[in-house]
């Protein structure tokens, strides 16, 4: 497979993760859902590019 096709999919979950991640250390931890930051760090890290998107709609209190 070439890597130039991977490249711009590599690039966005990149992206997406540093933002879930500097979102989640920015916040207090009273308006995170669970309240628990690591818990939401493990699933932005291990759970590919769902991890990112799930914290970013599903972990964040408005």
């Amino acid at each position: 497979m070439d890597i130039k096709l991977l490249l711009p999919l590599i690039l966005l979950q990149v992206i997406l993760m540093t933002i879930a991640l500097l979102d989640l250390f920015k916040r207090d931890s009273s308006r995170i859902r669970g309240e628990v930051k690591w818990g939401w760090a493990l699933v932005i890290v291990f759970v590919a590019s769902a991890g990112p998107l799930m914290y970013l709609i599903f972990g964040r209190k408005h």
